[in-house]
């Protein structure tokens, strides 16, 4: 029934949307034959143009709706060789809930499972199935958790659920690509929005019924315990992946590098972590619901499986990994299809991770090399440089940059946080250490013997003229060569900077440009247009081009080298920045300027106050 009802609410909701453009049509013209006979043609068609824009979105977004086909999601479709265990569960799980196995079945990088259907004459006509099983599952559950989601998925099409997915998905696509067509402003992309929010209520309503009759499966033939602890599983499984992603992947990504087995690396870290996953997976599940949601929270889906009457199964604690052939090299294929690699250097594990964590220790020692350059003058700025200061007394006059509100003597006791970094990077670069991969915690500096590396009571001793000879010579013992370590990015670049806003058409120094703001500088991209194409603009420029790729084809300026910012005013901003080599540059937003995001400004404005407290 459910899928019978969201069915007829999509084909009617999204009939009614288009009779309320037809209704708006009919409006505007009836007030433009009004303005006609009341003003001159030139005055009707200005007003009315923007109205007339509008309502051609709805013709273009029904058009591309229509047009658009539902291809399968991109992953590894497994053959009966490469998944015999598994193929002949989904056929036994299909034939339980009495429906027609898929036609194939498709590994993919995601915590989730998933079917689909291209089915035809809105749905009416059967078409191919597909099934989508996340490699993530396969390594971290037991068989008897697996079997309870693949029977929740075969559920959806025994419900019927995906034979009119595509009225849903047609719906969707049609509404939301007509609301992106109108500029915020036009009153007619007011009624538009008010309606497509009425139509993601029903049908979010109506999928949520849907995953409540698809739970009755799972319950069915994995028994409660399998389907209950399947679904708590799930919130901790996806916390792994996103952990992993970002402190394993991420850095060593961004800095040019890929590893030669992503999933093959997640593997191992599930298992090294797999008293944390598992103790993640105890959590109370939410049970707080939105009607924003399309799945009901876990909590109120677990409290309905406690009611359904469950079959007799016997569990199965084997790892689901058990269903595929080999899961390893599932799972190297996989990256080989859903990796796009450009010209990042492919390397192993451990070399990744030391590759990834060096290179970001570097970024670190050459922004306080550029600062020791402007604060000197000195053409190569590195570590021996530093330990010069040292001699002479001068660090904490130089240090008293990085800290603020303190005395030279204070600074440059805190400056061995930074004394620490800069001795780490020089014993990386003359090969005397080198970044330990540990799946179970974080990397480890360790020596060329593989002996753990702590170079925090060096640095603390290189901070002091009384005490940086002794540091220097524990140096030597280590073969680490001060000299050998200098600045090698000369100007900061927007290298894995990320974007925390944009303004469009601000004057910088009396010229229109427009303004991203990262969290390692600005960027001043000249002749940007019309001020109302801004948000457009801006959102077009960040998606079709990387940060770095645009830092380097318009104006970069770097936070670290600006020395002061006087802001005159706040809304709309007026500020002039003081750069460190004496220059100045304005910057003036208008009352025309468009914020990308509501906080761009606040955060400049953040940013700012951070310069001058520095």
């Amino acid at each position: 029934m459910a899928a019978t009802y969201r069915a007829l609410a999509s084909v009617v909701m999204l009939i009614g949307f288009y009779v309320v453009a037809l209704l708006q049509l009919a409006a505007v013209a009836a007030l433009g034959v009004w303005l006609f006979s009341h003003t001159n043609g030139l005055v009707t068609g200005k007003l009315l143009l923007p109205l007339v824009i509008a309502l051609g979105a709805v013709a273009v977004g029904l058009w591309r709706a229509i047009r658009t086909k539902n291809e399968p999601a991109p992953g590894l479709v497994l053959g009966e060789r490469e998944a015999p265990q598994l193929w002949a569960t989904v056929r036994e799980l299909a034939d339980a809930v009495g429906t027609r196995a898929p036609d194939e079945i498709r590994l993919v990088p995601e915590v989730n499972a998933a079917v689909g259907e291209q089915s035809r004459l809105l749905g009416l006509v059967g078409g191919r199935r597909t099934l989508y099983v996340g490699l993530p599952l396969l390594q971290s559950m037991r068989v008897d958790q697996l079997r309870s989601v693949l029977a929740h998925e075969l559920g959806h099409y025994s419900g019927k659920h995906t034979r009119l997915g595509g009225v849903a998905y047609r719906g969707r696509l049609a509404i939301e690509g007509t609301i992106e067509r109108i500029k915020p402003r036009n009153p007619i992309g007011l009624v538009f929005k008010g309606y497509a929010k009425l139509y993601l209520m029903v049908d979010n309503a109506a999928s949520r019924r849907q995953e409540l009759e698809a739970d009755r499966a799972s319950v069915q033939l994995a028994g409660h315990e399998a389907a209950t602890s399947a679904l708590r599983h799930l919130p901790a499984l996806d916390a792994a992946w996103n952990f992993f992603t970002d402190r394993y992947v991420e850095a060593g990504w961004q800095a040019g590098f890929a590893p030669d087995d992503l999933f093959g690396g997640f593997g191992q870290l599930l298992r090294a972590r797999r008293d944390e996953i598992d103790k993640l997976g105890q959590d109370v599940p939410d049970r707080k619901q939105s009607r924003w949601d399309t799945h009901p929270p876990i909590g109120v889906r677990i409290a309905a499986m406690a009611q359904l009457p469950a079959g007799t199964v016997r569990p199965d604690d084997r790892p689901a990994h058990v269903l595929l052939a080999d899961i390893l090299d599932a799972g190297r294929r996989l990256q080989s299809l859903v990796l796009e690699l450009g010209n990042r250097q492919v390397l192993s594990w451990p070399e990744f991770t030391h590759a990834a964590i060096a290179v970001g220790v570097q970024r670190q020692a050459d922004s306080v090399y550029r600062a020791l350059g402007r604060f000197t003058g000195a053409p190569e700025p590195g570590l021996a440089t530093v330990l010069d200061l040292v001699r002479s007394d001068r660090l904490g006059e130089f240090a008293q940059q990085f800290f603020s509100d303190t005395t030279p003597r204070e600074a440059a006791a805190h400056f061995a946080g930074p004394m620490e970094t800069l001795l780490v990077n020089a014993a990386i670069r003359g090969q005397r250490a080198y970044w330990q991969l540990s799946w179970g915690g974080p990397a480890q500096l360790v020596g060329t013997g593989g002996e753990p590396l702590d170079l925090a009571e060096i640095a603390k001793l290189a901070v002091s003229a009384e005490t940086v000879d002794e540091a220097q010579a524990r140096l030597a013992e280590l073969g680490v060569d001060p000299a050998a370590a200098t600045v090698v990015q000369r100007r900061a670049t927007a290298d894995n900077a990320g974007v925390i806003g944009a303004i469009g058409n601000v004057k910088v120094d009396g010229v229109q440009h427009d303004l991203l703001v990262l969290d390692r500088g600005l960027i001043l991209v000249g002749g940007p247009g019309k001020a109302g194409d801004g948000a457009e603009r801006l959102k077009g420029l960040l998606e079709s081009t990387p940060v770095a790729t645009l830092a380097t084809r318009h104006q970069f300026l770097p936070y670290e080298e600006m020395r002061s910012v006087a802001v005159t005013r706040e809304i709309p901003l007026k500020a002039e920045l003081t750069l460190h080599d004496g220059r100045t540059v304005a910057l003036q937003e208008l009352y025309g300027s468009v914020l990308l995001e509501r906080h761009s400004r606040d955060n400049l404005l953040q940013v700012f106050q951070r310069i001058n407290e520095d």
